[in-house]
Protein backbone atom coordinates (compact mmCIF):
# COMPACT_ATOMS: atom_id res chain seq x y z
CA UNK A 1 0.00 0.00 0.00
CA UNK A 2 0.92 3.52 -1.32
CA UNK A 3 2.66 4.92 2.45
CA UNK A 4 2.14 8.84 1.02
CA UNK A 5 -1.26 9.84 2.40
CA UNK A 6 1.14 8.87 5.80
CA UNK A 7 4.09 10.92 4.67
CA UNK A 8 2.05 13.96 3.68
CA UNK A 9 0.04 13.64 6.99
CA UNK A 10 3.41 13.67 8.88
CA UNK A 11 4.85 16.64 7.15
CA UNK A 12 1.94 18.57 7.83
CA UNK A 13 1.92 17.48 11.52
CA UNK A 14 5.59 18.86 11.65
CA UNK A 15 7.47 20.10 9.32
CA UNK A 16 11.02 17.83 8.50
CA UNK A 17 13.07 16.45 6.54
CA UNK A 18 10.95 14.29 3.79
CA UNK A 19 14.27 11.37 4.98
CA UNK A 20 13.29 11.46 8.31
CA UNK A 21 9.56 11.46 7.74
CA UNK A 22 10.17 8.50 5.03
CA UNK A 23 12.46 6.34 7.98
CA UNK A 24 9.38 7.14 10.56
CA UNK A 25 6.77 5.96 7.83
CA UNK A 26 8.90 2.77 6.84
CA UNK A 27 7.78 1.41 10.87
CA UNK A 28 4.22 1.56 10.20
CA UNK A 29 2.85 -1.83 8.93
CA UNK A 30 0.00 -1.67 6.87
CA UNK A 31 -3.21 -3.13 7.98
CA UNK A 32 -6.87 -3.80 6.55
CA UNK A 33 -10.14 -4.14 8.80
CA UNK A 34 -13.32 -5.54 7.15
CA UNK A 35 -16.46 -3.88 7.86
CA UNK A 36 -17.63 -4.67 11.41
CA UNK A 37 -14.04 -6.20 12.78
CA UNK A 38 -12.69 -4.68 16.09
CA UNK A 39 -9.33 -2.56 15.87
CA UNK A 40 -9.88 -2.10 19.83
CA UNK A 41 -11.73 -4.48 21.88
CA UNK A 42 -12.85 -3.23 25.92
CA UNK A 43 -11.46 -5.52 28.25
CA UNK A 44 -7.78 -5.79 26.40
CA UNK A 45 -5.31 -3.53 26.30
CA UNK A 46 -4.96 -1.59 23.08
CA UNK A 47 -1.46 -2.11 21.36
CA UNK A 48 -2.04 -0.28 18.00
CA UNK A 49 -1.84 3.10 16.80
CA UNK A 50 -4.01 3.03 13.33
CA UNK A 51 -3.57 5.97 10.83
CA UNK A 52 -6.63 5.35 8.86
CA UNK A 53 -6.11 5.65 4.93
CA UNK A 54 -9.62 4.52 3.66
CA UNK A 55 -12.88 3.50 5.81
CA UNK A 56 -14.95 4.82 8.45
CA UNK A 57 -14.42 3.55 12.37
CA UNK A 58 -16.64 4.08 15.16
CA UNK A 59 -15.49 4.32 19.19
CA UNK A 60 -17.85 3.36 22.18
CA UNK A 61 -18.65 2.05 25.68
CA UNK A 62 -21.13 1.17 27.84
CA UNK A 63 -23.32 2.92 30.21
CA UNK A 64 -23.98 1.78 33.56
CA UNK A 65 -27.19 0.21 31.75
CA UNK A 66 -25.21 -1.62 28.90
CA UNK A 67 -26.22 0.57 26.14
CA UNK A 68 -23.52 1.22 23.56
CA UNK A 69 -22.98 5.15 23.69
CA UNK A 70 -20.84 6.36 20.72
CA UNK A 71 -17.76 8.59 21.74
CA UNK A 72 -15.74 8.95 18.68
CA UNK A 73 -16.03 8.52 14.89
CA UNK A 74 -12.59 7.94 12.78
CA UNK A 75 -12.55 8.57 9.00
CA UNK A 76 -9.78 8.72 6.66
CA UNK A 77 -6.67 10.43 7.33
CA UNK A 78 -7.36 10.73 11.35
CA UNK A 79 -5.40 8.89 13.72
CA UNK A 80 -7.30 6.00 15.64
CA UNK A 81 -5.90 4.80 19.12
CA UNK A 82 -7.67 4.21 22.70
CA UNK A 83 -5.04 6.63 24.32
CA UNK A 84 -5.62 5.49 27.82
CA UNK A 85 -4.73 2.35 27.29
CA UNK A 86 -2.51 2.20 24.58
CA UNK A 87 -0.46 4.92 26.59
CA UNK A 88 -0.97 3.70 30.31
CA UNK A 89 -0.86 0.02 29.37
CA UNK A 90 -4.16 -0.28 31.19
CA UNK A 91 -7.46 -2.48 30.05
CA UNK A 92 -9.71 -0.41 27.97
CA UNK A 93 -13.03 0.29 28.36
CA UNK A 94 -13.88 0.93 24.78
CA UNK A 95 -14.13 -0.50 22.26
CA UNK A 96 -13.12 1.12 18.16
CA UNK A 97 -15.13 -1.11 15.49
CA UNK A 98 -15.12 -0.47 11.45
CA UNK A 99 -18.20 0.80 10.49
CA UNK A 100 -16.61 -0.10 6.59
CA UNK A 101 -14.00 -1.83 5.51
CA UNK A 102 -11.04 0.09 6.22
CA UNK A 103 -7.49 0.24 5.10
CA UNK A 104 -4.34 1.94 7.02
CA UNK A 105 -1.18 1.77 8.53
CA UNK A 106 -0.42 0.10 11.99
CA UNK A 107 2.36 1.38 14.33
CA UNK A 108 3.04 -0.83 17.58
CA UNK A 109 3.51 0.09 21.01
CA UNK A 110 6.93 -1.79 20.76
CA UNK A 111 7.97 0.55 17.54
CA UNK A 112 6.32 3.82 18.84
CA UNK A 113 8.83 3.37 22.25
CA UNK A 114 12.02 2.56 20.28
CA UNK A 115 11.06 5.63 17.62
CA UNK A 116 10.09 7.81 20.72
CA UNK A 117 13.99 6.85 22.17
CA UNK A 118 15.90 7.20 19.10
CA UNK A 119 14.18 9.99 16.48
CA UNK A 120 14.00 13.49 18.36
CA UNK A 121 12.11 14.17 15.23
CA UNK A 122 9.37 11.51 16.14
CA UNK A 123 9.11 12.84 19.41
CA UNK A 124 7.85 16.35 18.45
CA UNK A 125 5.72 14.44 16.27
CA UNK A 126 4.21 12.67 18.83
CA UNK A 127 3.72 16.07 21.56
CA UNK A 128 1.97 17.70 18.58
CA UNK A 129 -0.21 14.78 18.01
CA UNK A 130 -1.34 14.79 21.78
CA UNK A 131 -1.77 18.22 21.65
CA UNK A 132 -3.44 18.17 18.71
CA UNK A 133 -5.72 15.58 20.06
CA UNK A 134 -6.08 16.60 23.01
CA UNK A 135 -6.96 19.80 21.96
CA UNK A 136 -9.87 18.16 20.15
CA UNK A 137 -11.16 15.85 23.13
CA UNK A 138 -11.44 19.36 24.97
CA UNK A 139 -13.01 21.05 22.13
CA UNK A 140 -15.88 17.92 22.36
CA UNK A 141 -16.13 18.20 25.70
CA UNK A 142 -17.01 21.60 25.84
CA UNK A 143 -18.84 21.30 22.73
CA UNK A 144 -21.40 19.07 24.99
CA UNK A 145 -21.74 21.94 27.41
CA UNK A 146 -21.80 25.22 25.35
CA UNK A 147 -23.47 24.57 21.75
CA UNK A 148 -26.72 23.29 21.25
CA UNK A 149 -27.37 19.68 19.78
CA UNK A 150 -28.23 21.52 16.47
CA UNK A 151 -24.54 23.54 16.53
CA UNK A 152 -23.03 20.04 17.13
CA UNK A 153 -24.82 18.23 14.44
CA UNK A 154 -23.56 20.96 12.15
CA UNK A 155 -20.12 20.57 13.07
CA UNK A 156 -20.20 16.81 12.30
CA UNK A 157 -21.64 17.19 9.15
CA UNK A 158 -18.69 20.07 8.11
CA UNK A 159 -16.46 17.91 10.06
CA UNK A 160 -16.93 14.44 9.50
CA UNK A 161 -19.91 14.44 6.75
CA UNK A 162 -18.78 10.86 5.59
CA UNK A 163 -20.16 9.29 8.89
CA UNK A 164 -23.74 9.64 8.14
CA UNK A 165 -23.43 7.63 5.19
CA UNK A 166 -22.24 5.16 6.91
CA UNK A 167 -23.22 5.39 10.52
CA UNK A 168 -26.50 4.14 12.46
CA UNK A 169 -28.82 7.38 13.46
CA UNK A 170 -28.77 5.73 16.64
CA UNK A 171 -24.74 5.68 16.96
CA UNK A 172 -24.70 9.63 15.43
CA UNK A 173 -27.38 10.69 18.22
CA UNK A 174 -25.98 9.00 21.37
CA UNK A 175 -22.62 10.66 19.70
CA UNK A 176 -24.21 14.57 20.48
CA UNK A 177 -25.48 13.54 23.27
CA UNK A 178 -29.09 13.45 22.13
CA UNK A 179 -31.87 11.00 21.46
CA UNK A 180 -33.23 9.57 18.15
CA UNK A 181 -35.95 11.62 18.49
CA UNK A 182 -33.90 14.55 18.43
CA UNK A 183 -31.70 13.69 16.16
CA UNK A 184 -35.06 13.33 13.68
CA UNK A 185 -36.68 16.49 14.31
CA UNK A 186 -32.34 18.43 13.58
CA UNK A 187 -32.31 16.20 11.01
CA UNK A 188 -35.85 17.88 9.58
CA UNK A 189 -35.36 21.36 10.71
CA UNK A 190 -31.64 21.36 9.09
CA UNK A 191 -32.88 19.90 5.47
CA UNK A 192 -35.48 22.46 5.58
CA UNK A 193 -32.77 25.45 5.73
CA UNK A 194 -30.52 23.37 3.27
Amino acid sequence: MDKEPLILFIEQILPISRATVERIANQFDDNVFAKNEYFVRAGKVSNDYLFLTDGVMRAFTLDTDGREVTTGFYVKNRVVFEVSSFFMRRISDENIQALTDCRGFVLTFDKLNQLFHTMPEFREFGRAMLAREFAAFKQRTLALINQSAEERYADLIRTNREVFQYAQLKHIASYLGITDTSLSRIRREYAKKG
